[in-house]
Formats: structure tokens, sequence, C-alpha cells
């Protein structure tokens, strides 16, 4: 994967994280989803390990992680910018 101008290497389940909000860009994807869905069911109300990929992967693609423009933290679960309706 290229952000900020560099090739950055993803593990496997840091691009199944990314893969899922990416394929659903635009809609707010909750929480017990993507932990389901990147890390298995038995991790469902892990919130924390959540966040703490979620601040790892803004540390890698976003220009300002503090201030991010790609993955928006939602209510209730996390966003990916949808590239098309912005356009």
């Amino acid at each position: 994967m290229i952000a900020r101008g560099a090739t950055i290497k993803l593990r496997p389940t840091e691009y199944r994280l990314l893969l899922h909000l990416v394929e659903n860009a635009g809609w707010i994807v909750p929480q017990e989803t993507l932990l389901a869905k990147v890390w298995g069911p038995e991790y469902r109300g892990d919130s924390q390990l959540l966040r703490l990929y979620i601040t790892y992967r803004r540390k890698k693609i976003e220009p300002d992680p503090a201030n991010p423009r790609y993955i928006f933290t939602e209510r209730g679960g996390y966003q990916f910018v949808n590239f098309k309706k912005a356009a």
C-alpha cells in the first residue's frame, strides 16, 4: 500500500481492518461488526483492541493522525471517507 508518498507494509490483521473499512466507504461500520469480521466473533465487545488498531492505521495513512481525513470515529463505529461522494 502507498500512503503519504511512501510504501507501507500492513500485517494481515491490519489489511483486513482497512479492507473492511474501504469496502464500506461512506458507511458507519459498527465496532462489533469490525471486531467479528477482522478478529472473529469471540472478540465482540473488545473495543479497546479495535481502538488501538484504528490508532495504528491512522499513524500509517493519515497526514495528521490527530485530525483524520480518511478514518473517522463515529458513534458506535468507524467510517472510511467515500472518495466518490467527495469528488
